[in-house]
């Protein structure tokens, strides 16, 4: 077994400074802003002057949509259910089509496994035991620092999380982390570059029971010399974890980065398959204009979005609330 490190000294201080931070749904609105300028005041601009609806109307919408990268196949769905209600008499005027939207938004968001059968739900842990959250996603979408926001996100709900860097084929990403660790004062479980992942996991465990932590996050490999190999590391943690922990990996949190949009919806698609994700984080949504790339990751991964990344600092990654979300961009 690794090692454990000396208890943390006391952690550097987080967020100092006794200035009035915003509330959770300000933080978010402001995140959307520019999503909202192209999409929500796009919709404003399409009903101007149109005081009855016709079909001239979403044709600008669906230009609108896909502009905001809700993508092609969430576009049409929505699109869909809107020309039905127009033709049952429920949408008629110019003003409606807002809402609509918006409700159409929602309904994805609050249900993204509509139609794909139910994504793997989290699990809770034994009495006693750590919970196990693996966290996924290739190289570059921001994992290791959402690892640590995460890990902030629990310091502050009373919880000691432990770090597991079991992505052992990138040094980079272990220096990280452990920067990470000691500025957090929790404890981080690693071995030499190159160590096979599913041992140090292991370690990972048994330190945490020994230590009472909980959770245990565990940072995997964002790429191997194939992506056979990458699959089947991930697989062979999740059985490692399992074995130890009856449940684990309790959840599986995959990492988008939300400024890349669609083309990170094909990448994400493998570890949904192999991985077994329960639940997406969302990077760098205050970095992007096309912040319905939220909704098309909900409808055409099946997942629940958990959380998203609204800046840089460790408090900036927010419990995700879909119909928060559809109020910061649709409410004035």
């Amino acid at each position: 077994m690794a090692q454990l490190p000396p208890a943390p000294e006391q952690p550097v201080p987080i967020s100092p400074g006794r200035e009035k931070k915003p509330g959770f749904f300000e933080r978010l609105k402001q995140a959307v802003a520019s999503t909202k300028a192209q999409l929500v005041d796009r919709i404003e601009e399409i009903v101007e002057g149109r005081p009855t609806l016709d079909p001239s109307a979403l044709d600008e919408l669906e230009a609108t949509l896909i502009t905001a990268d809700l993508g092609v196949k969430t576009t049409h769905d929505i699109l869909e259910h809107l020309r039905e209600q127009m033709d049952r008499r429920k949408l008629t005027e110019g003003r409606q089509l807002r809402d609509a939207v918006g409700e159409e938004i929602l309904a994805i968001l609050e249900n993204p496994t509509a139609g794909r059968g139910a994504a793997p739900a989290p699990k809770q842990p034994p009495p006693g035991l750590p919970a196990v959250i693996f966290v996924v996603g290739v190289n570059g979408v921001g994992k290791t620092t959402s690892i640590a926001k995460l890990a902030y996100f629990y310091l502050q709900q009373n919880r000691q999380p432990l770090l597991c860097a079991a992505d052992t084929f990138r040094a980079a990403a272990t220096e990280q982390l452990d920067i990470w660790a000691q500025r957090l004062g929790i404890h981080i479980i690693k071995q030499k570059s190159g160590a096979d992942p599913a041992a140090v996991l292991f370690d990972s465990l048994a330190a945490a029971r020994t230590r009472h932590a909980d959770p245990v996050i565990v940072d995997t490999a964002g790429r191997l010399h194939t992506k056979y190999n990458l699959m089947a590391e991930l697989e062979k943690m999740c059985r490692i974890a399992g074995r130890e922990v009856a449940g684990a990996p309790h959840e599986v949190l995959l990492v988008i980065d939300a400024t890349t949009g669609q083309n990170g919806l094909a990448q994400a698609r493998e570890f949904v398959e192999h991985a077994g994700a329960t639940g997406v984080i969302l990077t760098k949504l205050d970095g992007t204009a096309k912040g319905g790339v939220v909704v098309a990751i909900a409808r055409e991964l099946g997942l629940p979005i958990q959380y998203v990344g609204v800046g840089e600092k460790l408090e900036d990654l927010l419990p995700f609330s879909p119909r928060e979300f559809v109020q910061s961009l649709f409410k004035s």
